[in-house]
């Protein structure tokens, strides 16, 4: 039986962010200054295709700065490092190239200002994430929480000198609410809200939200450990349509789409528009496929390239 034909709303933005635009930027700059092999501590961004596709032009992806060979031109990865690995790296005179997202540096510095003047200090994240690791290893100590039920149990020492900070990756709604008990249950407490939660995130969560209205399921394409791709993932469900978080177009199972007219489709901050592309043209050896572009915000946020990929200070050291 003939199934009827498809509509693919396209969200927007979807995709890379200026965040990860840079990250790779810098990665691909430094290919290209200095040749092959480069080393990145961790993930460059979270996700498997931009991952193995560096790695074919060079890059060396390594846990932890001791496995980079002596003089090998090293990348921090967008999601921030912690000030020991940073020394660490300092310390063994490695050329290092800083590709934190601005908006996690951001996150860095309110920590440690709320240090200096005394506070003590409340992350809301999600532990073993290399963002809230990041972050953690900025200051002296951080209480770590991931939701209301930590909030009931945190035990604080200064409970009326204390602030919050935010990975920048969350749900938006999730935080408000883990805000509010943070209040509720600290009056005097102080933070940022929801602005550290970057601009893109809450842009393609919003996306997701007035696309579910119009929508019978959702794809959304990141990888596994792409905590914002979970997010969008997880935001779908909670609109009460099927949402499913795919790789690329390979994960897609046929079944899904049974009795389905219209499918929402955006992506992860980390996932390629590439990736994107290819779930489309799948779609389309399935049934007849018209693609709609459903806009909810303009982006037009860019961040610079550090100094060290717009020259090449490091090449004499390599000359060495």
């Amino acid at each position: 039986m003939t199934q009827a034909p498809l509509t693919v709303y396209l969200a927007a933005p979807r995709g890379f962010c200026a965040g990860v635009d840079r990250a790779i930027e810098i990665v691909e700059q430094a290919l290209a200054l200095y040749g092959a092999p480069i080393y990145v501590r961790h993930e460059i961004v979270h996700n498997r295709w931009v991952v193995e596709d560096l790695r074919a032009k060079g890059v060396v992806f390594v846990d932890e700065v001791d496995e980079v060979p002596a003089g090998g031109i090293t990348v921090f990865s967008a999601h921030g490092i912690s000030e020991k690995v940073e020394n660490d790296a300092k310390l063994r005179a490695l050329p290092i190239i800083d590709a934190t997202c601005p908006l996690v540096t951001k996150v860095h510095n309110q920590a440690r200002r709320y240090e200096r003047e005394g506070y003590e200090i409340i992350l809301i994240g999600h532990e073993g994430h290399p963002e809230v690791e990041g972050t953690s290893g900025r200051v002296s100590k951080v209480y770590l929480v991931e939701n209301i039920a930590d909030v009931a149990a945190l035990e604080v020492a200064t409970p009326d000198k204390l602030s919050y900070v935010t990975q920048t990756t969350l749900s938006v709604d999730d935080t408000k609410s883990i805000i509010a008990a943070l209040k509720e249950r600290f009056p005097s407490i102080h933070g940022p809200d929801t602005r550290d939660i970057c601009y893109a995130t809450q842009n393609r969560q919003q996306a997701v939200k007035e696309l579910a209205k119009q929508v019978e399921l959702l794809l959304v394409v990141g990888s596994a450990n792409s905590s914002n791709s979970n997010r969008l993932r997880d935001l779908g469900t909670e609109c009460g349509i099927p949402a499913y978080l795919i790789d690329d177009a390979t994960d897609i199972n046929p079944t899904w789409l049974n009795g389905i007219t219209k499918i929402g489709l955006t992506a992860g901050a980390s996932a390629p528009e590439l990736l994107v592309e290819r779930v489309v043209k799948f779609l389309e050896t399935l049934r007849v496929v018209t693609v709609e572009p459903f806009k909810v915000v303009e982006e037009n946020v860019a961040f610079n390239l550090p100094p060290e990929v717009r020259s090449q200070p490091f090449k004499d050291r390599l000359k060495a």
